[in-house]
């Protein structure tokens, strides 16, 4: 745990020292519980200011998502710092790993509340639908983003983004699947003959567009989260993502006034100028994305690299995600999912 880092908050204080050039101290440390990839601490900086920071540390390998590049992460934070996007402002980058262990990056806390398992208690209808199509405004200004004025050009052309998009997680799947997999293989086969062209229109593209990685100060966006799968190519992979994310039943979604997701998709496209299509294979692509994120946590758990009990209770899923993909894309034929739940649980039953 982060928490077990000894001497943590001297070591902090000694780093921010030198980053500020004051005699700044560390208050408040605390762990914040919130996503798969990455262990995060919020904390007070005291000096001539209070600056209210969250510290992102690159989470240990094996990790979820890997190569897990903070690096990367910093340079799209801070170029899109004046853009439409709410994005966290990024303050520094330590990668050495010499401070604690492992690279980190701090940036500054923005107020708001997420609401990834829950719909907000106290929100009114009208302002659950606010809150729907401010996140659709937020896609939007994401994909709108002038990659040559803010240097994310420099991220790739994108031209190819499709077929970098299957084979990187066809060989996720590989990479950690420890026996034939028919369904989630024959998924893939499927996706690789159906592509359709990618859309012409290059873009920033966020990766993990969704509802539970913004967050909101009373019905407005105040952030957008979460920028480990960011890179450059078709809009419309970030669509399928959300499309998929928006029928789960948690969170803003599942409120009872919460918009539809034809209307998230026709607001988005009033606020971007992008009109969706293909949609049946943009959420087959993304069920494939995630049915393989979902086996990965699988076999970390299962290799006892991690200890993470959600990652059993999202591999639960796999089968389901691998349906979803293979229905919409017309393929109703009953495959074996193979060996995806992390036989160290299956054993204990």
């Amino acid at each position: 745990m982060t928490t077990a880092i000894p001497d943590l908050a001297e070591r902090l204080t000694a780093w921010l020292r030198v980053q500020t050039a004051e005699d700044v101290r560390v208050e408040g440390l605390d762990r914040v519980d919130f996503g798969h990839s990455a262990e995060m601490l919020s904390f007070t900086i005291v000096g001539r200011n209070h600056t209210d920071v969250v510290l992102r540390l690159r989470p240990r390998p094996p990790a979820l998502l890997e190569p897990y590049d903070l690096p990367r992460q910093f340079t799209i934070l801070s170029a899109l710092r004046g853009t439409a996007v709410r994005a966290p402002n990024v303050l520094w980058l330590e990668e050495s790993g010499d401070v604690l262990g492992r690279p980190f990056l701090v940036m500054a806390r923005v107020p708001g509340d997420v609401y990834e398992m829950q719909a907000p208690a106290d929100a009114t209808d009208a302002g659950i639908r606010r809150m729907c199509e401010g996140m659709a405004e937020q896609l939007a200004a994401v994909h709108t983003v002038d990659l040559t004025a803010t240097g994310l050009d420099l991220l790739g052309d994108g031209r190819d983004h499709l077929d970098r998009e299957i084979e990187h997680w066809a060989g996720e799947m590989h990479r950690v699947q420890r026996a034939p997999l028919p369904a989630l293989e024959r998924l893939l086969v499927e996706l690789r003959t159906s592509k359709p062209e990618q859309y012409a229109g290059i873009t920033l593209v966020h990766g993990d567009a969704k509802p539970g990685n913004f967050a909101f100060l009373g019905d407005e966006v105040s952030a957008v989260f979460d920028w480990e799968l960011t890179g450059v190519g078709d809009p419309l992979t970030d669509l399928g993502w959300m499309e998929l994310l928006w029928m789960q039943p948690v969170g803003i979604t599942s409120h009872p006034a919460a918009i539809s997701i034809d209307e998230f998709l026709a607001h988005y496209q009033e606020a971007s100028g992008i009109v969706p299509q293909n949609r049946p294979w943009y959420r087959a692509l993304n069920a494939f994305k995630m049915a393989v994120i979902c086996l990965i946590g699988s076999m970390l758990y299962d290799s006892g690299a991690s200890d993470d009990e959600r990652f059993v209770l999202n591999a639960q899923g796999i089968s389901l995600l691998t349906q979803l993909g293979l229905a919409e894309l017309g393929v109703t034929d009953t495959l074996d999912d193979g060996p995806v739940l992390p036989s160290r649980v299956i054993s204990a039953r």
